[in-house]
């Protein structure tokens, strides 16, 4: 009797061994798919800095301006002034459509 519990201990002694050896491996792959993970967000935190930084570069109101007059003839772009715009009373939206008609024999079903 004792051998059997003796051999029983030790199976459950191999069985948590054995647990113990697959989670460590799986959260030694998971903690190296997570520094892998947080590298590609550093490296695209730069890209979006070097993005930010040619955005700000191109979106200059002097280089604006010159474009601007560069291409007038071409594009006829104006300042833009108060005037232009319009109270959205003054927009006229389309009609909405019409309801749907129900034919007699249906209604006449529904009503008690």
């Amino acid at each position: 009797m004792r051998s059997l519990t003796y051999l029983a201990c030790v199976m459950v002694v191999m069985g948590l061994a054995f647990w113990a050896y697959r989670e460590n491996y799986a959260t030694q792959a998971s903690m190296a798919q997570m520094s892998q993970v947080q590298r590609e967000i550093a490296g695209l935190r730069d890209e979006l800095g070097v993005l930010r930084a040619e955005w700000a570069y191109l979106n200059r109101p002097e280089r604006l301006r010159q474009l601007v007059d560069l291409n007038f003839e071409r594009l006829q772009l104006v300042p833009v002034e108060s005037g232009q715009f319009l109270d959205l009373d003054h927009v006229d939206y389309p009609a909405p459509p019409p309801p749907p008609e129900i034919p007699d024999d249906i209604s006449e079903e529904t009503q008690p």
